[in-house]
């Protein structure tokens, strides 16, 4: 595996791992991945693996990021948010919040959101997963999924079954505890595995896993931005990706596939600036229709989150004593680089997934609409207090409620007047009063886990929304004014019969073309009750496997 940085990019490339001097940049590949995330170096590492004759190239918009701590550290996480290494997107405003814009974070590095999300690898209810077959995609369910998501694992169990008090908080609410989360139930209240590398402690994600296990052949250009990709006609009228333009002009060649794997809030640009997508979408950016596929860029699902914080009582230590102590904060950072036990090395707790006749006492289901997540810090909107103000030097812990299968429904587009910016992107959050309804009461279900003992014991008072909120008009105001997103966009480039607003069939081509393939979250026709990451991977290992069966007929 090669990775080339921009400055060398146009005179290296063919260099290779001989360390052979510059030259000029080969031209040519087999496969080239745009985007080099969660989903792409998964997918580009197999191909290298599994087609050792082919050349395989990933193009990354952003840096490559190996080896920086502030991405390997867990107690790093969400350090990296705003920072050179997201995206750094946001919404146009929000109808349904007011006019708010809100934050969608990204990952603008090699590994994508793999580098910035906080850990959780889970798996939805096996339903959900059957769901997408008998949306009309034969071959994707429950049991290709697991095994496709099991390839991407070494799993490490947990050393105890011991945890925080929200496990007996939720068994004194009616919720069970469930150990076997991963097996398609994932009611109850359980430990939710993270992508952790167990002898260290640093965080496990595609760019230091996957891309250590590619061939020779795979390489990798970081920092260059791909505009479209180019498009020719076959005889029989079909189009074929011949390969991709920079958006400095470089023109790069693919001999068999391209493959686009920017994700949910950028692929459907890359489709857009291409010549595929809807009508009036590309006249409007001055873009010629190659293909008429109007579902790009629509369906746009994402999970919402809303959240509680309390302030502990002084015998409690929390995550936040990080922030404040720079004496413990320099003891316990020596500790995780010393390869031993460290809050640096601490990535998560408790998570509840819960159907609406758990949370609320009506309708039964065994899909879960509700997750309950305990954070051991900080982590709401107000902000953790400054310097001199009542609240800091305090430890706080955050129950954070995320809704599982909002009703709502957006879209993302390139920007007719700048085809080369950030998508315009319309989420279309909380525009479906259902949408609200379910964080109100997600929110005051967070208050009642908090009132349960024993974790109730836990606290003195509650910081955020305070418990002088209390009438519905007031939950109301919190909900449109604190309910942000989880970062889980799905669904742009869905896999649904093209009849039904599909972009790619259950090869995961893009309808119309004969080597063009989407694979990454946006292909998800349906947002699942889990944090997408595992999903990502499963998708990426499943489209290897038919890439690679298909190349070697």
């Amino acid at each position: 595996m090669v990775i080339i940085s921009p400055v060398v990019a146009t005179t290296l490339l063919a260099a290779a791992a001989s360390g052979a001097p510059s030259r000029p940049c080969a031209k040519t590949y087999d496969f080239i991945i745009v985007g080099g995330g969660t989903a792409g170096l998964a997918v580009s590492t197999r191909l290298s693996q599994g087609l050792p004759n082919a050349k395989v190239l990933v193009i990354e918009a952003g840096p490559a990021g190996l080896g920086d701590e502030r991405i390997e550290m867990p107690g790093r996480r969400g350090t990296n948010f705003g920072s050179a290494y997201d995206w750094n997107l946001t919404t146009v405003p929000q109808a349904g919040s007011n006019g708010r814009v809100w934050t969608q974070t990204r990952g603008h590095v090699l590994g994508g959101s793999s580098a910035l999300n906080l850990f959780s690898y889970d798996r939805a209810s096996a339903h959900e997963y059957d769901g997408w077959e008998e949306l009309g995609n034969p071959g994707w369910n429950w049991n290709s999924m697991r095994n496709a998501m099991i390839k991407s694992e070494n799993f490490t169990s947990a050393d105890t079954h011991t945890g925080p008090p929200l496990f007996p908080a939720m068994n004194n609410l009616g919720i069970e505890t469930n150990l076997k989360s991963l097996n398609g139930n994932v009611l109850g209240v359980l430990y939710s595995p993270n992508s952790i590398e167990p002898t260290h402690y640093n965080r496990s994600y595609s760019a230091n896993s996957y891309l250590p296990l590619a061939g020779s052949n795979h390489f990798v250009l970081t920092e260059s931005k791909v505009f479209k990709v180019n498009l020719d006609t076959t005889f029989d009228g079909a189009k074929r990706a011949a390969g991709v333009t920079l958006v400095d002009g470089t023109v790069l060649t693919a001999r068999r596939e391209v493959i686009i794997s920017g994700g949910s809030l950028l692929s459907p640009a890359i489709l857009e600036n291409s010549g595929i997508g809807k009508t009036d979408i590309l006249s409007a950016a001055g873009v010629e229709q190659l293909i008429d596929l109007p579902g790009v860029g629509e369906n746009l699902q994402d999970h919402v989150r809303i959240q509680s914080s309390y302030e502990l009582k002084e015998n409690f230590t929390g995550y936040d004593r990080l922030k404040y102590d720079t004496t413990y904060a320099a003891e316990q950072l020596r500790l995780w680089w010393e390869g031993k036990i460290s809050m640096y090395g601490y990535s998560g707790s408790g998570y509840t997934f819960m159907n609406w006749k758990q949370a609320l006492g009506s309708e039964d289901a065994t899909v879960p609409q509700l997750e309950i997540l305990f954070s051991d810090d900080y982590t709401g909107v107000k902000g953790y207090p400054s310097s001199g103000n009542a609240g800091y030097g305090k430890d706080y812990f955050t129950l954070i409620a995320a809704i599982m299968h909002p009703l709502s429904r957006g879209n993302v587009h390139v920007d007719p007047f700048n085809p080369l910016g950030p998508p315009l992107i319309n989420p279309r959050y909380l525009s479906h009063e259902y949408h609200l309804q379910a964080a109100i009461q997600a929110i005051k279900k967070c208050r009642q886990v908090a009132l349960t003992e024993p974790l109730r014991s836990t606290w003195v008072s509650e910081y955020e929304p305070g418990l002088n909120v209390t009438t519905e008009s007031q939950w109301r105001e919190f909900a449109l004014k604190t309910t942000l997103s989880i970062y889980h966009p799905v669904g742009t480039c869905s896999m649904l019969p093209k009849a039904d607003g599909g972009v790619v069939d259950s090869s995961l081509k893009v309808y119309g073309t004969t080597n063009l393939r989407v694979v990454d979250a946006s292909i998800m026709p349906i947002l699942i009750s889990a944090h997408i990451q595992t999903a990502v991977y499963g998708i990426a290992e499943r489209a290897a496997e038919m890439i690679i069966e298909e190349a070697t007929r």
